[in-house]
């Protein structure tokens, strides 16, 4: 008898923990269907704005479109993945929503500033990545290109990069959040995350080869930042470490 109500009580939670999720997914998902419709009409625009680093290089300033729905299916496909960026917000308070219940106070305390911090850093990488590195990748790709070749960039192909790099550079801001919490999970200390930094500096251009274009130029726009966001994240664990340990 016992046996089952332990069983009868696991299935009630799972379910309960999947109706939970499935309300959160769906919030997430009407929030990028409005924001998606509202910038639905300025799509054109949208996509001038994205594309001037590299139109500002490019021979005419202008990109060409290989496919004959290419110039429709492109601005929407980029407006539809501005709109999933802008509600990042929602989509990480949503996450919070669903794993707060199970956290004690002082581990609220301590997380609602990592949350905060995490959609700051993640901005923070998109922006790096458009005003940063969209205008010294594309100069430098255009600079080398050999005599006689004039660079030609279809627009699918262009949207298809730079969603990759965009996405990228804002999963590797988030290297100082996870640095922190993988110290609060007692995983490691501060101390022997500065012993490893010769080994995180070489993970930083392996990860920076697996996520950007196969060029040494590229890799290294992306490791350099995640180099000096895991010192940010060191000097952070610090600080919110020793908050947490005052606390408890």
């Amino acid at each position: 008898m016992e046996e089952n109500k332990e069983e009868e009580l696991a299935e009630g939670t799972l379910l309960s923990h999947l109706v939970e999720l499935r309300s959160r997914l769906l919030v997430i998902a009407i929030a990028v269907v409005i924001v998606f419709i509202a910038l639905l009409p300025f799509s054109g625009d949208i996509f001038t704005l994205v594309s001037e680093p590299l139109r500002t290089v490019l021979p005419g300033n202008a990109m060409i479109a290989t496919a004959v729905a290419s110039p429709l299916l492109t601005p929407f496909k980029l407006t539809f993945f501005t709109a999933l960026f802008i509600v990042m917000p929602i989509v990480l308070f949503q996450v919070w929503n669903f794993v707060a219940p199970g956290l004690y106070k002082k581990e609220k305390r301590f997380a609602i500033p990592l949350l905060m911090t995490s959609i700051l850093l993640f901005y923070c990488g998109i922006a790096f990545a458009y005003f940063v590195v969209f205008p010294l990748m594309f100069g430098f790709f255009v600079s080398i290109a050999p005599a006689g070749v004039e660079m030609q960039t279809d627009i699918t192909q262009f949207l298809d990069f730079i969603t990759t790099i965009v996405f990228a550079f804002g999963i590797a801001f988030e290297v100082p959040v996870a640095t922190v919490l993988v110290v609060w999970a007692g995983l490691t200390d501060t101390k022997k995350l500065a012993k490893a930094r010769p080994y995180v500096f070489l993970m930083a251009f392996i990860a920076g080869m697996f996520l950007t274009p196969p060029d040494v130029f590229s890799q290294t726009l992306l490791a350099v930042p995640v180099y000096l966001l895991f010192e940010l994240g060191i000097i952070m664990s610090k600080v919110f470490v020793s908050k947490k340990t005052d606390n408890e």
